[in-house]
């Protein structure tokens, strides 16, 4: 892997994160259709093009470094995962982008010995771009205006917790909460969920169903380097790079 430090790296992907979200923009903007893959689950060109322009871009920011990107995955082909690999959603939050409601975002995360290092999460449809690097902090990007974020404390009141908007489970979500002082509760769609607790603006998401690795990398690395972590329900850290690409159940989680 190249000696590019992490703050250079980072600042590489934006022009690249922002290319692939005005092309998501463009299909937004469009009368488009969409499709099913193998595993039911909704794709769009938006997808697609957008996948096609961030793949080559990080083969040639970090040449030799694995880029696992869903929709190549969906198509079969996932390269060999070595100490380093980026992981790519290029369209994280398909039902919300169907549904028009804008809380969906292009994710893009670098993976160190199962670690995401580095991450940026663009929200096109609300102009915001959340990024984080380990030893570098974590920002947020709105209106070309770049201010930096951290997880807040648990206020006096009681946590406010995110939930899934489009896959959720009333009854299980009920019982993780159960016995612990819930202020509100608040939906949002796609990685946003990660990225609202990183800037203070939530503190706890449990996620009780069915995620993968590229859904959450890049906003597990805005969290981490906004001073939150990801865990299992068993209290271990999460860690990328596991077989199938699948995760279990976690929970996210702002300042102690």
């Amino acid at each position: 892997m190249s000696a590019l430090p992490l703050a250079t790296l980072l600042e590489d992907l934006v022009p690249v994160i922002r290319a692939a979200g005005e092309v998501v923009m463009d299909i937004y903007r469009t009368d488009f259709s969409v499709r099913g893959k193998d595993d039911a689950s909704p794709v769009t060109a938006a997808d697609e093009r957008a996948e096609a322009l961030i793949v080559p871009a990080l083969e040639r920011l970090l040449p030799g470094v694995p880029v696992v990107a869903e929709e190549a995955v969906a198509a079969g082909r996932l390269p060999a995962i070595g100490r380093h690999f980026w992981l790519v959603d290029p369209l994280d939050g398909t039902k919300e982008f169907v549904s028009r409601n804008g809380e969906f975002t292009v994710n893009i995360a670098l993976v160190e010995d199962g670690v995401p290092v580095l991450g940026a999460v663009l929200a096109p449809a609300i102009d915001r771009l959340f990024l984080g690097a380990r030893g570098v902090g974590a920002f947020v990007e709105q209106a070309q205006v770049r201010t930096p974020i951290r997880c807040r404390r648990v206020p006096a009141e009681g946590l406010t917790v995110v939930a899934s908007r489009s896959h959720g489970d009333a009854a299980a979500l009920d019982a993780f909460l159960a016995g612990r002082t819930v202020a509100a509760l608040k939906n949002a769609g796609s990685s946003l969920k990660l990225c609202l607790v990183a800037s203070g603006e939530a503190d706890l998401y449990p996620r009780l169903g069915r995620t993968m690795e590229w859904d959450i990398a890049a906003g597990h690395a805005v969290l981490a380097a906004a001073g939150g972590q990801v865990r299992t329900l068993a209290g271990e850290a999460l860690r990328y790079g596991k077989p199938g690409l699948d995760n279990p159940h976690f929970v996210a989680s702002g300042a102690a």
